[in-house]
């Protein structure tokens, strides 16, 4: 008995054609993704969802704040002030500013950063003092 549809299994016609039936070692099917592809008509990464541009001064506080409790401490309270400005400017764009754990990174280094650089003030002014107080004796 045979199938009034043709043989499912039969040879292409046209080379380069694939035959009726499974598709040949490796093929997709017509709908199904392909290895490490998304299903057609689905995004290829993130579900769709891009994340928001950083704040223009992410980085450079970022750096100033790493320069500031590495190198130079002089540069700690720029990274402060600067962070604490861009982190509200990031709060109130409702999510449209990105680079909050940069700008964050950059405002506590920078805090860190000035506080050493009073401390270390306070000891030179107080290294001065007795400096003074010893040659006026």
């Amino acid at each position: 008995m045979s199938n009034p549809y043709g043989d499912p299994y039969q040879q292409p016609d046209q080379p380069g054609q694939q035959p009726y039936g499974q598709p040949q070692y490796g093929q997709p099917q017509y709908g199904q993704p392909q290895y490490g592809q998304p299903p057609y008509g689905q995004p290829a990464y993130g579900g769709g969802y891009f994340p928001p541009p950083d704040h223009p001064n992410a980085l450079l506080i970022l750096l100033l704040g790493i320069v500031g409790l590495v190198f130079c401490q002089l540069a700690g309270p720029f990274a402060w002030m600067m962070g604490k400005k861009a982190l509200d400017e990031i709060d109130r764009s409702g999510g449209t500013i990105g680079g909050r754990s940069q700008v964050l990174v950059g405002y506590i280094t920078g805090i860190i950063a000035t506080a050493i650089l009073v401390l270390a003030l306070l000891i030179l002014v107080g290294v001065l003092v007795v400096i003074l107080l010893a040659a006026a004796s």
